[in-house]
């Protein structure tokens, strides 16, 4: 059977303002390194040999009714704006309609040079392009709302960066790639009419039952605070919230410095670029909330009477604390095996978290070990957790099965960055035996894996990622 994609596309059909049309540039020697076989099931894709697929997703070949573009959008990077940005080394194919009745998008990354480049190359070294793959499978396997990874390519040419390091491109999937920046740029230049066009568009396509632009903020404000609580659940950081890479659908978009923390402290920052900690974990709500208010600035200057939008548009972003707050305690509850709510309850998390902050206690692990009845051994100090689980053992008193809602909310694998890193290193040197064993694990997130115990060890004092890097 050949190799089909069932384009629907749909973004393309709009005016030619949002969006530059031309083709992925071509690579040398593509080969395949991996395909996800059960989304390209769920998308309603046709897999053909490993060749066939290659040309495909490394953009030498263009699938029947695909319609490829370099989206167009600006935004605010580190709080400083940038008027143009856009898709400067990745072309979005078309789109499919699942078997689920999902549209998703197709993204080649890496693809070349495109009108929004910046001088750059376009193109992707081998690193990120397996970060991506992995993380983002974890993240999904783990019930987080994230873009997905469908194929990575080996280009067989060489990535000049600091040195020379192999290319590869990323197929990524999303529900859109439309962003706070896509908003962002046509407001910055005036432009109503573009404005108000995709603004209906988004609604059609992520949420029918908002009404008009303020109806779409609330519903963005909805789903990035679900978002934001359930990457503080697991302990990510996301490295980059600019707001080019929060997407108004509320998934997980651009993995570039992102890593998930081993010992816990709020403070904690990966990204090479994060010099002022502006994205440390404990700052993410907080920076959620102003992403938030600069859609909020976009999409009231398409109406005719902004200043009358103000108020509202004041009142739906300042109500996302709120609501951010009340879903992250709702996940932590979940984590310290409770599902009835107390008042009590917040200081109980937050107790919890002081302490092992104190103690060098690894965030997954100790959450992990409390259904096993464990997790003192996670504190420098287990007098301290002693002192602590006093109480909690109190709350849980009445809670039908704690440890079960424990097992369910406290995964036992994540993408551990020093296993990313080996991971990586391996790939370059031609051994990809770790990349498919991470995929194989990571793919079952919340069971027990004995044979793969090595996996959940925290990284030795040597093995320590210090900084993590963007993608470019």
């Amino acid at each position: 059977m050949a190799f089909t994609i069932p384009f629907d596309n749909t973004y393309a059909a709009l005016p030619g303002q949002f969006y530059s049309k031309l083709a992925p540039q071509a690579v040398k020697a593509p080969r395949l390194i991996a395909v996800n076989e059960d989304l390209a099931r769920i998308m309603g894709i046709t897999p053909g040999g490993p060749a066939e697929m290659a040309e495909v997703f490394g953009g030498n070949v263009q699938p029947d009714g695909a319609d490829p573009l370099a989206q167009l959008y600006s935004g605010h990077q580190f709080g400083t704006y940038n008027p143009q940005l856009g898709d400067g080394r990745a072309i979005l194919l078309g789109e499919t309609v699942g078997t689920d009745g999902k549209r998703r998008d197709i993204q080649l990354k890496g693809s070349g040079r495109t009108p929004y480049s910046r001088g750059g190359d376009g193109r992707a070294w081998l690193g990120p392009v397996l970060r991506e793959y992995v993380v983002s499978e974890a993240m999904h396997a783990l019930g987080i709302p994230t873009t997905r990874a469908l194929a990575a390519v080996e280009t067989g040419e060489t990535v000049w960066r600091e040195g020379g390091l192999p290319g590869a491109v990323l197929t990524r999937v999303a529900a859109s790639h439309l962003r706070v920046g896509t908003f962002q740029v046509f407001a910055a230049r005036g432009d109503k009419q573009s404005l108000r066009q995709l603004t209906d568009y988004a609604i059609a396509r992520h949420f029918p039952e908002a009404e008009g632009p303020m109806g779409l903020l609330k519903a963005v404000r909805d789903a990035q605070a679900e978002l934001i609580a359930v990457w503080m659940a697991v302990g990510f950081i996301h490295g980059v919230m600019n707001t080019d890479n929060s997407s108004i659908s509320g998934e997980t978009i651009d993995y570039g410095p992102c890593a998930f923390m081993d010992v816990y402290h709020p403070h904690t920052v990966f990204s090479s670029i994060d010099r002022g900690r502006r994205y440390a974990y404990a700052n993410q709500p907080n920076i959620a909330v102003w992403n938030l208010a600069q859609l909020a600035t976009a999409l009231i200057q398409q109406l005719d009477d902004p200043e009358a939008a103000v108020a509202e548009a004041t009142g739906i972003v300042h109500a996302m604390p709120g609501l951010t707050e009340a879903a992250w305690l709702r996940r932590f509850r979940a984590k310290l095996g409770l599902t009835s709510a107390r008042e009590s309850d917040l200081e109980l998390v937050t107790g919890l978290l002081t302490r092992m902050a104190e103690n060098q206690s690894d965030f997954t692990n100790t959450f992990r070990a409390l259904a096993a009845g464990t997790a003192r051994d996670q504190f420098t100090d287990p007098a301290v957790f002693d002192g602590w689980a006093e109480g909690w053992q109190a709350r849980l008193e009445g809670e039908p099965d704690p440890k079960a809602v424990m097992r369910a909310a406290n995964p036992a694998f994540i993408p551990r960055n020093h296993r990313i890193e080996e991971m990586i290193a391996g790939a370059v040197a031609g051994d990809y035996a770790l990349f498919h064993r991470l995929n194989a694990v990571l793919a079952r997130p919340y069971e027990d894996q004995p044979e793969h115990g090595d996996l959940q060890r925290p990284p030795l004092p040597e093995e320590v990622v210090q900084a993590t890097f963007c993608g470019t």
